[in-house]
């Protein structure tokens, strides 16, 4: 019995020493309610007139139904990068978007018809967008899953393929983010 309470007061003691040392996450500047991250001291320096063209590329569909991981992803990078000096005008992201993560970007009727339910992602969708964050939905993914372009989110661009849209941004100087 006495090593169980030892035990019990190291855990409590060692639990207030680490709770300290935990990051504190956060979201905006930019996008609030998503995109949490934590100050970091970093070694490699990021200059403030960085210019960022990202292409992400997001095929898996959110866990259960939920959110898009890959998604939030997106507003984290959007918003730690703007938290470190670097301005909007310098951020240019587009999500190149197939497979089974095309049903996310149904929009709420279509969605609702599909699934019975509300999109988890319609309002982290249209807060990047509306944030200039370019989405681009593989026309081939989309024709398998039977999405046309209006059953889309407003604001989603309709692509050939994923594989077509990764070569045109690739030329345009993008440069890709793994996942």
């Amino acid at each position: 019995m006495k090593n169980l309470a030892k035990i019990a007061i190291i855990g409590l003691v060692c639990g207030t020493c680490f709770k300290g040392l935990a990051a504190e996450f956060a979201d905006g500047p930019i996008i609030f309610g998503y995109g949490k991250h934590a100050p970091v001291k970093q070694d490699m320096r990021l200059a403030k007139d960085t210019k960022m063209k990202v292409v992400f590329d997001i095929s898996k569909a959110g866990k259960d139904g939920g959110l898009n991981r890959g998604f939030d992803s997106i507003a984290r990078f959007y918003n730690m990068h703007v938290a470190n000096g670097i301005p909007t005008k310098n951020i240019d992201l587009v999500v190149v978007v197939h497979g089974g993560a095309t049903n996310e970007l149904r929009n709420g009727k279509s969605y609702q018809a599909k699934y019975g339910k509300e999109n988890p992602n319609n309002e982290l969708i249209k807060t990047l967008i509306a944030n200039e964050v370019q989405f681009v939905q593989c026309g081939q993914s989309a024709a398998y899953h039977q999405v046309d372009n209006e059953d889309m989110i407003e604001g989603v661009d309709m692509a050939l393929s994923a594989m077509t849209a990764h070569v045109l941004l690739a030329e345009k100087g993008y440069s890709q983010n793994p996942f």
